[in-house]
């Protein structure tokens, strides 16, 4: 059978074309070398806790046309991302607010919470040469040791002095008791997990699994008319212009008989002594309880460790500094070539993405293409 569209990835970008493309008529088949359907956002049931086995995903936009989108596929809680700062036993909220900051020097009011910030950016004169001074002219001495420097070394795997400014233009204050991390109008997990809503928006296509369309492009090309390509744009082509770079991170992941490690979805850990980064405990996205609304006696949690990315690993930010952002507009020069090629998402056009930029991507593309 000769298909309209070949999708190579079954992510959400990929999934969301698909969607768009069956749903005007054309014949589509999707395949992924992974066993699996979802990307990055798949979870997976253990103990009736819908693990997050790429890390945590988060819903949340401002965009009305992306939430109206996405839940024609999934019904999602009402989860809260309010994320606690662990810095060697000292909690913290996050982001910083008037809980962080009567926690850090005892003030009770935000006339003396930005007073406090104010005296301890004037530290730093002139323009920021690096990370370090950019984030203490932003918010003070106090709050970049325990809350910015060991976290951003560990993401970075690099002294916060050998960083540049620029990757902090901004460190949200808040001066009022509200430890909302994300600010926007709809937030929240899908019900059942991301691997469903992957799965409903793929109803009725074709999926192929284990598929590797880099290992057998040519017999794979000749089965559609357009290839849509959420993979490597630099792996696409073979390397020949050299790798772009990212940052990859590790976890580690454990059923614990327990019901409750650290009582909060994500803890970060924001002293450069402890390895990991932060502890995502799985069963909070869903407030501990299963799809049928019984308490879980047992809990799940994984520890994220960031590291250098070399091929062979995944994938998860791109470095997006002066000399990758030059490397791939050379890649993007040469996908121009590509007329048949769509190439889509957070590998396809090396940028990091959250998961609402995806799918409004994804369907910007399908209206100009379909």
């Amino acid at each position: 059978m000769k298909y309209d569209y070949l999708i190579v990835g079954a992510g959400l970008f990929g999934a969301v074309f698909a969607r768009e493309a069956a749903d005007r008529g054309k014949s589509v088949l999707v395949i992924d070398k992974r066993p699996h359907i979802a990307g990055n956002v798949y979870t997976e049931n253990v103990e009736g806790i819908h693990v997050h086995r790429y890390g945590a995903h988060i819903f949340h936009t401002n965009d009305r046309r992306v939430w109206s989108y996405i839940t024609r596929f999934a019904d999602f809680n009402r989860f809260t991302n309010s994320p606690v700062a662990n810095y060697r036993g000292e909690l913290y909220s996050l982001p910083f607010n008037m809980y962080t900051f009567n926690k850090m020097w005892g003030v009770v009011t935000p006339a003396e919470a930005a007073a406090k910030i104010e005296e301890q950016r004037r530290e730093i004169t002139g323009e920021p040469k690096n990370l370090e001074e950019q984030a203490i002219s932003l918010v003070g001495r106090d709050i970049f040791e325990k809350l910015v420097r060991g976290y951003t070394e560990k993401q970075w795997g690099r002294d916060c002095r050998d960083l540049p400014a620029f990757i902090i233009k901004r460190l949200p204050v808040r001066l009022t008791f509200d430890n909302n991390y994300f600010n926007a109008a709809y937030q929240g997990i899908p019900e059942g997990g991301y691997t469903k809503l992957v799965a409903n928006l793929l109803d009725g296509i074709e999926v192929r699994l284990g598929t590797d369309y880099l290992a057998d492009k040519a017999a794979l090309d000749a089965m559609a008319d357009r290839v849509v390509f959420t993979g490597p744009i630099d792996a696409y082509f073979g390397y020949r212009l050299g790798c772009l770079e990212y940052r990859s991170v590790r976890f580690e992941t454990e059923t614990l008989d327990m019901p409750n490690f650290q009582g909060n979805a994500a803890v970060n850990y924001t002293d450069r002594e402890t390895p990991w980064t932060r502890i995502i405990e799985h069963k909070w996205f869903a407030f501990g309880r299963d799809d049928d609304g019984n308490d879980i006696p047992k809990t799940v949690i994984s520890r994220e460790y960031s590291s250098e990315w070399k091929p062979g690993d995944e994938p998860y930010y791109p470095v997006n500094d002066e000399k990758n952002g030059k490397l791939y507009e050379a890649y993007r020069a040469l996908a121009a070539g590509e007329t048949n090629v769509l190439f889509g998402g957070r590998l396809g056009q090396y940028k990091y993405y959250d998961m609402d930029q995806v799918i409004a991507a994804a369907l910007d593309a399908a209206a100009a293409a379909l």
